[in-house]
């Protein structure tokens, strides 16, 4: 059979057969589809010749009838902020009820109640649902490193006649049905340029090129046996692949150039995939959700009403914090919210402390509102800004000039950055879990061991950046047209020796020793004392080693920073190495 079959013999399996033009009605093909069809399905003896279901394709409706449903909630959602941060996506209400909560509902009513929730971030969350509706949680210990192909891998051995649903799906109608035929998966007649598939005449999905359009995407999916034996056997072998670990279970539908399942087109109206805060707010202005701290603050600070807000987009989250672009009044303004157990990693009093220092002197621009006590800032948005790239000399002769600038002001503020107590701090931070490099213990006991030559080569210390890398100093065009460069993103700042603003700088942007030297003689202008250019070596090997601790706190509360945390590790061993062979040793 194919898929006009199916569809015909569905149509059939609901409704007794009048004539066929209700029929073409009743499953939206034309009469000449519906006429070869009934021919066909006689033929193949799925149809008697009143035009009714045989036993054949009774069996065939029992077979491939749905048994289960898995619905995917791991995820961050970390396109919804501001409002990421209290809770899943999936737990969003719509009218007054909860996604997921609909879901189930819907998946009930067609009689699925064999039901598994992959859920992660924010699991506890979830455990009503276990009474409430007798569902099955499964645990996605990976969510924040790995995407959803590795939450439905959690799942395979239920994968067979199955739904497939994302948690951030409202539907306006019962998308599932008692009796399935064939294996589909769902897109929108709506035109998306982020979409990698469109619908052709076969009603199969093709991919398209990037940015060409395609049907949106509604990742709603049903997987008869034989799809879903395909589907099992791809999801273990991408999964074993790392290249695969931001990948989307969609992943697995690929053969070639086009998906192995047919496609379910739905009306835009119908179904809607809730991403972001003015999707939610468009679908139900009185959700709940839309009730946030951020909102609250931009509404007061800005003198604005919510309605007012809009143009809400999320940027690229940092590592410390997750920050949104919005607009009020035509101009456009950053909202920063703090990241995950960033209270533990600063003190939002002592940063406002450094914004009041540096206030008016253009090293950046001074905040709209900085909240002292939970790190909330907002700060106007600078059109065709760009940071700084670290292969580029002419950036980084600016870089070094403004970094060489704001040090020779020998600003002073109440505290201090000391980098060995925070060694120990952040090390603190990991909860008596042991390190995850075995050699940890001793790599930390050299990086140690180079305190004292560096205490010894330290002239004076003043307010230092801490965090002067390549993405915090931006270029942007004035209106005279003149470069202006900024640094920006004080967190860390506080006193310390200037220097490690230029170690800071290379092991972030990951440089080799050649390219170290290279920053090092732009910094001063080809005049670096040989103490200090050998300081600074220590210097890279004991940062090395403090943001290697760091990215292990982070960690262990779920975000991954790759080979950056690697990378960091590798500095503390090798720049001590280094350090010890300048010194004589």
């Amino acid at each position: 059979m194919n898929k006009q079959e199916r569809d015909i013999l569905s149509a059939l399996q609901l409704e007794p057969f009048i004539n066929q033009r209700i029929l073409s009605e009743f499953s939206g093909h034309s009469l000449g589809v519906v006429n070869r069809s009934i021919k066909n399905l006689i033929k193949e003896g799925y149809l008697d010749d009143d035009i009714r279901l045989t036993d054949r394709a009774r069996k065939e409706f029992r077979d491939k009838a749905p048994r289960n449903a898995i619905i995917l909630a791991a995820g961050f959602g970390m396109r919804m902020v501001p409002i990421n941060t209290q809770g899943p996506k999936a737990l969003m209400e719509i009218n007054g009820e909860p996604l997921i909560e609909r879901t189930i509902r819907h998946l009930h009513e067609v009689g699925i109640n064999e039901i598994y929730i992959v859920v992660g971030f924010m699991k506890e969350q979830f455990e009503y649902l276990i009474d409430e509706f007798n569902v099955h949680l499964i645990v996605n210990e990976t969510y924040a490193l790995k995407n959803n192909l590795h939450s439905l891998k959690l799942a395979l051995e239920h994968l067979s006649n199955s739904y497939v649903v994302p948690c951030d799906v409202w539907c306006d109608r019962n998308p599932f049905r008692k009796n399935e035929l064939y294996s589909w998966y769902m897109v929108s007649d709506l035109v998306d340029n982020n979409s990698d598939v469109r619908v052709n005449r076969k009603m199969e999905l093709v991919t398209v090129p990037d940015s060409s359009g395609g049907n949106a995407m509604i990742g709603i999916s049903y997987l008869t046996e034989e799809a879903a034996c395909t589907v099992r056997d791809r999801i273990t072998k991408l999964c074993i692949n790392s290249r695969y670990d931001g990948s989307f279970w969609e992943e697995a539908l690929y053969d070639g150039d086009r998906m192995i399942v047919q496609a379910r087109v739905v009306h835009a109206a119908d179904v809607v995939e809730i991403n972001t805060y003015e999707q939610l707010r468009e679908l139900d202005e009185d959700s709940n959700q839309l009730q946030s701290n951020a909102i609250s603050v931009i509404c007061e600070k800005l003198n604005v009403k919510k309605g007012e807000i809009y143009d809400i987009e999320v940027l690229k989250k940092g590592m410390t914090n997750r920050s949104f672009l919005f607009t009020v009044r035509k101009e456009k303004y950053i909202m920063r919210i703090p990241g995950e157990g960033t209270e533990q990693l600063i003190n939002r009093k002592e940063e406002t402390e450094v914004y009041n220092t540096i206030h008016g002197m253009g090293l950046c621009d001074d905040p709209v509102y900085i909240n002292p006590e939970n790190g909330y800032k907002i700060t106007r948005y600078i059109e065709g800004v760009r940071c700084c790239d670290p292969s580029n000399v002419d950036d980084l002769k600016e870089c070094m000039k403004k970094l060489r600038m704001f040090h020779n002001r020998k600003l002073h503020v109440e505290h201090e950055f000391d980098i060995f107590k925070k060694i120990d701090f952040y090390e603190s931070l990991w909860q008596g879990k042991p390190s995850i490099y075995k050699d940890y213990v001793k790599t930390k006991q050299n990086v140690l061991s180079l305190k004292t030559f560096i205490e010894a080569n330290i002239t004076e210390k003043s307010l230092t950046h801490i965090d002067a890398v390549p993405d915090n100093f931006l270029f942007d065009n004035c209106t005279e047209g003149d470069l202006h460069l900024q640094l920006t993103d004080w967190e860390y700042a506080a006193m310390q020796d200037p220097h490690v603003d230029i170690a800071m700088f290379c092991i972030y942007s990951l440089y080799d020793k050649r390219q170290i030297d290279r920053l090092i003689n732009l910094y001063f202008e080809g005049e670096c004392p040989h103490n200090i250019h050998k300081k600074i070596y220590c210097y890279i090997a004991v940062c090395g080693l403090l943001w290697s601790n760091w990215c292990e706190y982070k960690r262990n509360l779920g975000v991954e920073f790759g080979e950056y945390s690697l990378r960091q590790y590798r500095y503390a061993k090798d720049y001590y190495k280094l350090a010890k062979t300048e010194l004589g040793e």
